[in-house]
């Protein structure tokens, strides 16, 4: 089976390249915007009443994949499904992100931590309640050791 998908729009940062970016939205305070089709513009409605949003994009610059990779925040090599690098099977990220403004079909936010030009697949309102859990556990994260900025390993 095959499954394709046409971008919604494109997302707008100041990241030519990997190397030196932010590698959680969390831990960014670097601004972005998407630019929506302008076809797609009415869809927009109402978003503005969210403080947050999830993007949900791919991963367009990500070439091949491996199953087991060393994280940022980490030392040892990992299973790909427990972590959030790039180069994967199906190479789609998320970021929640902080809405700022909406003007038109552009979205202003805060917390970039993808490379400018990237395909935006989908546009979800974070809401507490639905996506916030209680006593969740975080893996092999509980002793990280390394840094929220990118060093290009992931190119």
């Amino acid at each position: 089976m095959k499954i394709e998908h046409e971008p919604l729009g494109f997302i707008r940062t100041n990241f030519k390249e990997m190397e030196g970016m932010p590698i959680q939205s969390a831990k960014s305070k670097d601004e972005g915007r998407v630019e929506i089709k302008k076809e797609l513009q009415e869809g927009l409605k109402d978003l503005d009443g969210f403080s947050h949003l999830i993007l949900i994009y791919q991963f367009h610059k990500a070439k091949g994949f491996e199953l087991k990779a060393i994280p940022f925040l980490d030392e040892t090599e990992r299973g790909i499904f427990s972590i959030r690098a790039p180069k994967r099977p199906n190479p789609i990220g998320i970021s929640i992100v902080r809405l700022k403004n909406i003007s038109e079909n552009i979205i202003y936010f805060e917390g970039a931590d993808m490379l400018d030009g990237t395909p935006l697949l989908d546009i979800k309102p974070y809401i507490e309640k639905f996506d916030k859990w209680e006593n969740t556990k975080q893996g092999w994260l509980e002793e990280e050791k390394g840094s929220y900025i990118s060093d290009g390993r992931f190119r």
